[in-house]
């Protein structure tokens, strides 16, 4: 009875590939009210989920970051915001997963991530965001 063991396929433990759902700039937030930017039902549902975005890396604040900040144009100046009252609608800030060489400025990528949104302040560099993904990794276009 052993060799039917022996005939059955074997099973990969291997993991499944990532399927991130695909994100556009375009399609963070649904309006400007009262309160200001609203984050769309997009971003709300792929909260904490996969996703990649296309866009542009932003010169970061320091050589040694683990993060930087991706835009929908290239920007030859890091749009470091003081209070996320001021955050821009075209920006997403992108905490690497691990360390990778930065790019130029002008040089489309596509950041992979875990997708986060809401207020918060980076403890170690004060750093304010509305939006972020996190475990991140990025590949030029």
């Amino acid at each position: 009875m052993l060799m039917g063991f022996a005939a059955m396929p074997a099973l990969s433990l291997a993991r499944p590939a990532r399927a991130d759902e695909k994100l556009g700039f375009g399609e963070l937030y649904k309006s400007f009210g009262v309160l200001g930017l609203e984050f769309s039902d997009k971003v709300k549902q792929l909260n904490g989920q996969g996703v990649t975005i296309k866009g542009f890396m932003a010169p970061p604040l320091k050589a040694e970051a683990n993060f930087f900040v991706l835009t929908e144009i290239p920007m030859s100046l890091c749009p470091f915001c003081s209070s996320d009252a001021d955050w821009p609608d075209n920006i997403v800030v992108v905490y690497l997963a691990e360390k990778q060489t930065f790019v130029q400025y002008n040089a489309p990528i596509v950041a992979h991530g875990t997708l986060e949104y809401g207020p918060w302040t980076d403890p170690d560099t004060g750093f304010r965001s509305q939006l972020r993904l996190r475990e991140a990794s990025f590949d030029t276009v």
